[in-house]
């Protein structure tokens, strides 16, 4: 069987040197907000080139926390609206909606899969104060239209960078493009803890200090506490495992990119839709290759028989989860029509090539 991700085999490509960090940090007996925490938060601000970085303990706090130290500082209240894709994990939107904050839905462009910047003004009114980018399986979404747009309507951006560590737009990183990311460190992303972790990027010295403090009880200083705050923190043992991954990304993206170029080149189906991969390739960290198929779990079917592992990203789109059965009722066809219709083959930066070719031949003969 070809797995869809071989975290195992991608963390021991460098065990040696991870198990020695581990084992630094057991034997120094700090375990949480100490010296690993700050030297990764420290080299994760230069690789983005980010003005802050706090390390906290997922994902989805990472984005949660932005929209509750917005709120803290008065730039947002309950019930302000959020443009958010929908087209995209449900963590985007309960980020959004956790906070008291309206999320409203933008269909995505169906080349890139990403937000289609075209169709956010008619989405904005009054209470609008934020767009919601999300990097979707590791491509970077990012224009001068879009940023000129958020400065002629004072709205913030802010990016769900889960997928696309490591992505440029125009020679700037992602987390670095709008106001503030969230980051996730979940084992299968590009730069895989070996266990939960996230952080933020900002660029304002008193967002970051805010999303500090609420990350850590709501304070700044011990037993006082100055919000209701949350406890979010990265800790020390993953941390280190982080940073030392932090050094082989590119190598690791690079690598991703030269078998999503294979699979461009090869595949040949006329069943089978291929993503499309931009002209600047340093926008695009390929997270997840992903085809569209109408006949879409035939062919995983076919491909489980084949002994190739694949996985749907995502199967029901957030307006159609239990979850927000107040949006149950809206119609997004393009974001609908691309749930029901994808499917991502195996990639990741252990694969052999002798699987990337059975995997081309097994989808050309579907």
């Amino acid at each position: 069987m070809i797995k869809f991700l071989d975290l195992q085999k991608i963390n021991l490509a460098y065990q040696e040197q991870i198990e020695q960090r581990l084992l630094e940090v057991f034997r120094g007996g700090w375990y949480l907000l100490g010296k690993e925490v700050e030297k990764f938060e420290r080299n994760l601000k230069d690789y983005v080139e980010a003005d802050h970085v706090i390390g906290v303990a997922n994902g989805l706090d990472a984005l949660r926390l932005i929209f509750r130290a917005y709120i803290e500082l008065g730039i947002m209240k309950a019930g302000d609206e959020v443009i958010v894709p929908a087209n995209t994990y449900i963590a985007s939107i309960l980020a959004i909606s956790d906070n008291g904050l309206i999320p409203v839905l933008c269909e995505p462009d169906e080349r890139s899969f990403n937000i289609d910047v075209t169709k956010i003004e008619p989405l904005i009114t009054s209470r609008t104060k934020a767009i919601m980018l999300v990097h979707l399986y590791g491509r970077a979404v990012f224009s001068t239209d879009l940023f000129d747009l958020a400065t002629r309507f004072q709205l913030k951006i802010i990016e769900d960078n889960a997928q696309a560590i490591g992505a440029e737009w125009n020679g700037i990183k992602t987390g670095a493009l709008g106001d503030a990311a969230g980051f996730s460190f979940y084992p299968g992303k590009n730069l895989g803890a070996l266990g939960d972790g996230g952080a933020v990027t900002c660029k304002d010295q008193v967002l970051a200090n805010t999303i500090r403090a609420i990350a850590n009880y709501g304070s700044s200083k011990k037993y006082v506490n100055i919000y209701k705050g949350l406890n979010s923190r990265l800790d020390e043992i993953q941390a280190a495992v982080l940073d030392e991954k932090l050094k082989y990304l590119d190598v690791d993206n690079e690598k991703r990119r030269e078998i999503a170029n294979y699979y461009l080149k090869h595949i040949h189906n006329n069943k089978i839709l291929l993503p499309e991969m931009p002209t600047d390739e340093k926008s695009h960290v390929c997270h997840v290759f992903v085809i569209r198929c109408i006949n879409r779990d035939e062919l995983q079917r076919y491909l489980t028989e084949k002994g190739i592992q694949s996985l749907i990203h995502y199967p029901i789109p957030p307006h159609k989860q239990e979850a927000y059965a107040e949006y149950n009722t809206l119609s997004f066809p393009l974001t609908e029509k691309i749930h029901e219709e994808v499917l991502s083959l195996p990639i990741s930066p252990v694969m052999e090539d002798r699987e990337v070719r059975y995997i081309v031949d097994a989808i050309n003969q579907f």
